[in-house]
């Protein structure tokens, strides 16, 4: 007999996903909770009922305060995050969907694992040596680009001590004091917006900044700002490769300003870190596949002309930096029995070079 959903909670189901390594859960009416387990959508174990309009509106509404929940009525959608014991800290995405209330709750342990756990190229240890600069994390939602810079600040939280002050909408993971004394700030809770936090925050006296997504122009300038005056920034776009990234940071500007706003990212831009999850061949959860380009003098040259088309060959070409391209990141995992081929091609940044790759 199915289970009611009358009788749970959205944290009794939020522990469920949890124990089942889920990703993500799922909520809306005319249907049975659902959650996304290494990629794949599949119903939450335990043979729920049907959820309808009146139960979905409960559980998407219950961990909100009044304010919140006549702001979603308003505005129809709503971003926030809140903690599930200690277990984890939840980041939801709530909004309509035909007429009634829906919600996409992504789960986000407590534990911050290192760049070494995560798989990730030891190169990005050293990009947290820097005491100045732009580093970029690249890539699709549900990439791994924020569990990625948890781990990058971690390691700069456990060995530098500085103030590091980020600003994220919702706030995901939260760090502790540990050498670094660090101030995270929630938009609409601790700030307005991303724009008047960042404007504020080069009088808060920061070493390290982390802005949580380059959403507009104004935010950008600032944050090349703060790269440009003594300060190292972190920060999110949503691109799959560096030479795209690139293109997208200088088109969100007006076309004359071009060969200046090159000109500041090849002085201030450190690395692009392009990231997939890509699903194991064992089934066993996803690996990262990543994307580096890390700015050699090459590389920030090529910047400086606009020649964005001819980094992909620096970055395949730049082994020595700690460079490599999608492909190259992919073909070593097929290499080492961790992937398949078949999946490698369907992640590829260029197919027909990966095939070429995989036939050597």
């Amino acid at each position: 007999m199915s289970q009611k959903i009358a009788n749970a909670t959205l944290h009794e189901l939020l522990e469920i996903a949890y124990h089942e390594k889920a990703s993500d859960l799922f909520i809306k009416a005319g249907s049975v909770p659902k959650i996304r387990q290494h990629a794949l959508v599949k119903p939450l174990p335990g043979d729920w009922e049907v959820i309808d309009e009146d139960e979905a509106r409960r559980l998407v509404t219950s961990t909100m305060t009044s304010k919140q929940l006549a702001q979603f009525e308003e505005k129809l959608e709503m971003d926030l995050a809140f903690p599930v014991g200690d277990l984890m800290r939840i980041r939801a995405n709530l909004y309509f969907q035909r007429g009634s209330m829906a919600g996409v709750f992504r789960l986000i342990p407590i534990e911050i694992l290192s760049i070494e756990q995560l798989g990730l190229p030891p190169v990005l240890g050293e990009l947290t040596k820097h005491r100045q600069g732009l580093v970029l994390f690249t890539g699709p939602t549900g990439c791994g680009k924020t569990t990625s810079l948890a781990a990058v600040l971690d390691l700069i939280n456990r060995n530098r001590p500085c103030h590091i002050v980020t600003i994220e909408d919702p706030l995901e993971f939260v760090h502790m004091d540990k050498q670094a004394y660090i101030s995270q700030r929630e938009v609409h809770i601790d700030t307005l917006d991303f724009f008047i936090a960042m404007r504020a925050v080069l009088r808060e006296a920061p070493d390290v900044i982390l802005v949580g997504e380059m959403r507009d122009p104004e935010t950008m300038n600032v944050a090349l700002q703060a790269g440009e005056t003594g300060h190292l920034v972190f920060s999110t776009v949503h691109t799959p490769s560096a030479s795209e990234t690139l293109d997208r940071v200088v088109n969100m500007f007006p076309p004359h300003e071009k060969n200046h706003l090159c000109m500041r990212l090849s002085g201030s831009l450190r690395a692009v870190i392009a990231q997939k999850l890509v699903p194991r061949a064992d089934g066993a959860g996803r690996v990262c596949a990543c994307e580096v380009m890390i700015c050699t003098p090459t590389v920030s040259k090529l910047i400086e002309d606009g020649h964005f088309g001819e980094l992909y060959h620096a970055i395949s070409e730049g082994h020595f930096w700690g460079m490599q391209t999608m492909n190259q990141s992919l073909l070593k995992y097929v290499k080492a029995g961790v992937i398949t081929e078949e999946t490698a091609l369907q992640y590829a940044g260029i197919v027909s070079e990966l095939r070429q790759l995989l036939r050597r």
